[in-house]
């Protein structure tokens, strides 16, 4: 089983990006492989996995990129950091997503059901990604996410962007204060799409499609091209992590950035 997911969306050549599974390192028990196992490429350092582990799954990722990812303090809001500009080691910013336009900075978004959208221009200038769990989708960390690399490009951009691995739509139950929120939200003409994003449930819950929500919010950024979306954690245990299902976790890595 491949360690990682190379997106299939078409972007410009010089835009590279991947996202990692669960196979593919050497993390053990609830951070391993499925049966507990070791063999996990856990990436999380505040997980509770052994810090040796952890940096050799790092350095096994490294490998494949071109520096050493520039990695987020996420807090489940809107936040945005330039990864040109961002610390590394202690200096670690506290946001939800990064952009960049400089070559060989590597934007990464950890997630363990929550969804990570990468984000580029058509011109190959300009990439980003951003960490949407339901509290920051619905605050508008996708929209912030373009606005700051609509600013880093200077042009009028067209976008792409590229859904990566989080809890799908059977999976992923809600109460009703957060469907009400994302109806708050919601402009006018999103409404029926935004309710049609929750299917009822159990007395007072719901099954929310967070990849759907996920587009919404993109289109009225003005990024309709939008591209993945058919993955979840929660089912696929081999293959993913998932707090959801198991709590003690690890955490993977989706990341994008510019070739020279």
């Amino acid at each position: 089983m491949s360690a990682w997911i190379v997106p299939d969306w078409p972007a410009p050549t010089r835009v590279r990006a991947l996202s990692t599974t669960r196979p593919g390192g050497v993390s053990a028990g609830p951070y391993g492989l499925a049966d507990g196992s070791a063999g996990g490429l856990n990436l999380g350092t505040h997980v509770g996995d052994d810090p040796s582990a952890v940096a050799a799954n790092r350095a096994r990722l490294a490998t494949h990129l071109p520096a050493m990812p520039r990695w987020l303090e996420q807090v489940h809001g809107c936040g945005v950091v330039t990864a040109d500009d961002a610390g590394e080691g202690d200096d670690v910013p506290r946001a939800d997503a990064s952009v960049s336009t400089a070559p060989g900075h590597v934007c990464a978004i950890m997630t363990a059901d929550c969804l990570p959208v990468l984000l580029c221009n058509t011109a190959g200038t300009v990439v980003g990604a951003a960490h949407a769990g339901w509290r920051g989708l619905c605050d508008g960390v996708i929209e912030a996410t373009l606005a700051r690399m609509a600013a880093r490009a200077g042009a009028p951009a067209q976008w792409l962007a590229w859904l990566g691995p989080a809890i799908g739509p059977d999976a992923f139950e809600v109460g009703a204060e957060v469907r009400d929120a994302f109806l708050q939200q919601a402009l006018p003409d999103e409404h029926a799409s935004v309710a049609a994003a929750f299917v009822a449930g159990a007395p007072g819950k719901f099954l929310a499609d967070l990849y759907a929500l996920a587009r919404i919010r993109l289109a009225r950024a003005g990024c309709t091209h939008v591209f993945g979306g058919n993955a979840c954690t929660v089912s696929d245990a081999d293959r993913f992590y998932s707090y959801r299902r198991d709590r003690t976790t690890g955490r993977m890595a989706t990341l994008v950035w510019l070739a020279d």
